[in-house]
């Protein structure tokens, strides 16, 4: 791993409002990601997945951030260009960082490896011990931005603007053209509304098997529909070109605004034939949401560099700076609280998060969805304490 922690940039040589989106992006990720309890009972409309076709709030959250991986890009390598690096480092760097999010993101999958009461328990075979590696899951979120950020990557280093707008558009459109038209062996021509009946489930299940989030049937950051999560990132790339292709605040804002309403539109209108859907990553939800996130991103240059409202962007850049590190540690610390760390009520070992939510938020405040809504609240302010702290000694944990 590259430095675990190191000094955060000057503040002139980052961009506040990619650093204000992303830090909004992530903080609505640990929104959505930690509830009280799962469940329609539970949780608000919004702050769900959509069942299949649709797109709910929290279907906006990881293409966003996967588009802020995109724009990411371009300062990081071209500042490096310039300064007349040669590529070989450079490819090594990225190879690096691809690795590490695929092996966090697995981390995250297996964590925790083993129940710890039968792994130190005397006698414990290998079996026992490790046996729950056989069922993790190989597809996942970090693993998804790491392939993502790798090949927008090596066509930012290697080729033209004009083959990454080609390549963009060849992800769409071949993306549809091949889940709509391919025949799914054993089923024959593709079904959407059926995720058993789709060439990216077939896919899914032939290549990992059991080690996908539906098992038996598909994961929603599956092998095929990376095709259309590239297109994602290769649209951050084009918001990228922007920011860095003017200092005229008021251009850079019209520009995304015209570029963001025009994805929106395109999304609306192809979603008429090709349905928004996030488990399949469809092209009009490719579309769709990197038109919100390049308009988001318009809107953030707006209000923090054009409007100089800076000091309001600050909780949002403290997450922005350090959205590795608060995915991560959320999604440990979740499993810890949820699983590993227990307290005894009426002689039964319960989760100290079941624990909490019950008896601090759920009794006092009655509605369920207010109460799992207020433990995400506590979860995402509880992190933010920490995350301040790190920003204030300008530490920044990345790879």
């Amino acid at each position: 791993m590259s430095a675990a922690a190191a000094l955060a940039a000057p503040a002139s040589s980052r961009w506040l409002g990619l650093d204000a989106l992303r830090g909004l992006t992530i903080a609505a990720m640990i929104l959505v990601n930690n509830p009280g309890r799962w469940g329609e009972k539970y949780q608000f409309a919004p702050l769900q997945h959509a069942a299949w076709h649709g797109c709910t709030f929290t279907d906006l959250v990881f293409p966003t951030f996967l588009f802020c991986a995109g724009v990411a890009i371009v300062p990081a390598l071209s500042r490096k260009l310039e300064q007349g690096a040669p590529r070989g480092p450079l490819l090594r760097s990225i190879g690096m960082r691809v690795l590490w999010l695929v092996l966090l993101g697995m981390l995250l999958s297996a964590f925790p490896l083993v129940a710890f009461d039968v792994a130190f328990t005397k006698g414990s075979s290998w079996a026992d011990t490790f046996g729950p590696l056989l069922h993790t899951r190989f597809p996942g979120v970090l693993q998804r931005i790491g392939v993502c950020y790798g090949l927008a990557a090596l066509l930012f280093l290697f080729t033209t603007v004009r083959v990454q707008r080609l390549v963009l558009g060849g992800c769409l459109l071949g993306y549809w053209a091949l889940i709509t038209l391919v025949p799914v062996p054993g089923v024959g021509m593709p079904d959407l509304a059926d995720p058993l009946h789709t060439l990216q489930g077939y896919v899914d299940r032939a290549v990992f098997g059991s080690h996908i989030y539906k098992q038996g049937s598909y994961d929603p950051e599956g092998l095929l529909s990376t095709i259309s999560a590239l297109a994602t990132a290769l649209f951050g790339m084009e918001a990228g070109r922007v920011l860095r292709g003017s200092s005229d605040a008021t251009a850079k804002v019209a520009t995304l605004l015209r570029l963001g309403a025009l994805c929106m539109l395109g999304g609306a209108i192809w979603s008429w034939l090709l349905p928004l859907n996030k488990p399949l990553w469809t092209s009009s939800y490719a579309l769709w949401t990197a038109g919100l996130a390049t308009t988001g991103l318009g809107l953030c240059v707006w209000a923090f560099e054009q409007k100089g409202w800076a000091k309001w962007a600050h909780p949002l850049q403290v997450y922005g700076t350090n959205a590795l590190l608060v995915f991560v540690g959320s999604g440990l610390l979740g499993r810890v609280v949820g699983k590993l760390w227990t307290v005894q009520v009426d002689g039964k070992a319960v989760g100290v998060q079941q624990w909490f939510f019950s008896n601090c938020l759920l009794t006092p405040i009655g509605d369920p969805k207010l109460a799992s809504f207020a433990f995400s609240l506590v979860w995402m302010l509880g992190w933010y304490a920490v995350l301040a702290q790190l920003y204030r000694r300008g530490i920044i944990w990345k790879v």
